[in-house]
């Protein structure tokens, strides 16, 4: 384990050394918050359409940044693979488990970093439009979603060990895209109905954001909670251990 912990700082080290990391993984989810919040306050009262009030955008926002932290956990590893650094550490004692630790383990301390970020900025932007924002809620949606930084880690995890420095990126842009639409991060799903939404429901994104935002709300039910968080756990669970399954085979394979 100290192997591993050594590996992870040597990670969140390189990743702190990239300057688009804070860019993409911090700045751009707060001014995505900003500038949906600005839509909102455009939005005549009478639409009656609440999916940007902070009090549900703070909730798809925070997913919305884990998507990023899966993007960078891909280039690194990707790049790693690709150098010849990866392959000196194979000739170490470390095994399998203690690089995928090492990879997994900062990029969930950069979640919770970016998270608390968000629900700040969250905050501000909730004191200068007047809408309610419960405190309780975000420290309850802090701890509610590090299942689903954990699953998006570990997709990371998984394009970077299976695609090329050049391919991974492009892969994660991909699922950043169709995360965000059937995650219902700028639209209700639910509201919409349709396709989109059976379409939706069949994807872990969308239960993502439900958590996320059901815990801001303290609405702990099982429909809107307790079984979309299961859900989550499972999928993250499933990923996690199909990444590192998938870099062993190709550790195993680069030393044959």
């Amino acid at each position: 384990m100290n192997r591993a912990i050594v590996f992870a700082k040597r990670n969140l080290i390189e990743m702190s050394r990239d300057t688009l990391s804070y860019i993409f993984c911090a700045a751009f989810p707060i001014v995505m918050l900003v500038i949906m919040s600005l839509v909102n306050e455009s939005i005549p009262k009478q639409a009656n359409m609440t999916i940007f009030r902070i009090d549900n955008l703070a909730g798809g926002i925070a997913i919305f940044g884990q998507t990023f932290v899966m993007l960078f956990t891909a280039i690194g590893v990707a790049r790693d693979r690709n150098g010849s650094f990866l392959v000196r550490l194979y000739a170490s004692p470390m095994k399998g488990r203690d690089f995928a630790v090492g990879y997994i383990l900062p990029m969930l301390a950069v979640a919770i970093i970016q998270v608390v970020l968000a629900f700040g900025a969250s905050v501000i932007v909730s004191l200068v439009t007047g809408d309610e924002l419960k405190i309780l809620g975000l420290i309850a949606a802090t701890a509610a979603v590090l299942p689903s930084a954990m699953m998006f880690t570990a997709i990371g995890f998984l394009f970077g060990t299976l695609f090329n420095e050049k391919s991974a990126p492009g892969m994660c842009s991909v699922l950043i895209s169709i995360g965000s639409f059937v995650g219902g991060i700028w639209f209700d799903v639910d509201g919409t109905g349709g396709v989109i939404a059976d379409i939706s429901r069949w994807t872990p994104f969308y239960y993502a954001t439900k958590v996320a935002r059901s815990a801001i709300h303290l609405e702990f039910t099982a429909e809107n909670f307790l079984w979309p968080m299961a859900v989550v756990i499972i999928c993250a669970g499933l990923i996690t251990a199909l990444a590192c399954m998938a870099f062993s085979g190709k550790m195993r394979a680069d030393l044959a």
